[in-house]
């Protein structure tokens, strides 16, 4: 089972270039959460000092408006979701609910800090690749933002360079 955690880290944006020895020492602190389904993994404005990588199921990310909970994204197997919270330990910016029972890696800002003080050039890595994934996500939500102030769809490319 290890292994295959170990592959599916190593298939990930944030773990991509990590040898699986760190990925593996790494695993040994972090634990298995399960969540049933319409159950919360957390919600917006928790505290946070963690992400998750979902292994089995499929959850939502919900912004609250108005009372309303409004869906912002679906996670599958394979997406991770709360890194913002270990890189700038503010507050969870929007709810994740398991659509189905989940079971996620539970990665804690301690956690990470196990493998700075075992191999810093790994941990740089892991924190140069969060950086490079928390951009690409703003960098899609300016898309989406562009596109929804200028009234026109949006699609997945660069929009600034459409002729």
């Amino acid at each position: 089972m290890q292994e295959a955690r170990i592959e599916l880290l190593q298939r990930m944006p944030i773990f991509g270039g990590i040898h699986a020895d760190t990925l593996q020492f790494l695993l040994t602190f972090c634990p298995i959460v399960s969540v049933a389904a319409n159950d919360f993994f957390f919600r917006e404005h928790d505290q946070g000092d963690s992400m998750f990588v979902l292994e089995l199921g499929k959850a939502t990310v919900l912004k609250s408006w108005r009372g309303e909970d409004c869906l912002l994204q679906t996670l599958k197997e394979g997406d991770c979701f709360g890194e913002m919270a270990v890189i700038d330990h503010c507050s969870r910016s929007a709810t994740v609910r398991a659509v189905d029972d989940c079971s996620a890696i539970r990665i804690s800002a301690a956690d990470l800090h196990r493998v700075y003080a075992r191999d810093l050039k790994q941990f740089a890595l892991i924190q140069m690749n969060m950086g490079r994934e928390v951009c690409r996500r703003l960098r899609e939500a300016n898309g989406r933002l562009f596109s929804a102030k200028m009234g026109i769809p949006y699609t997945d490319g660069d929009l600034f360079l459409a002729a």
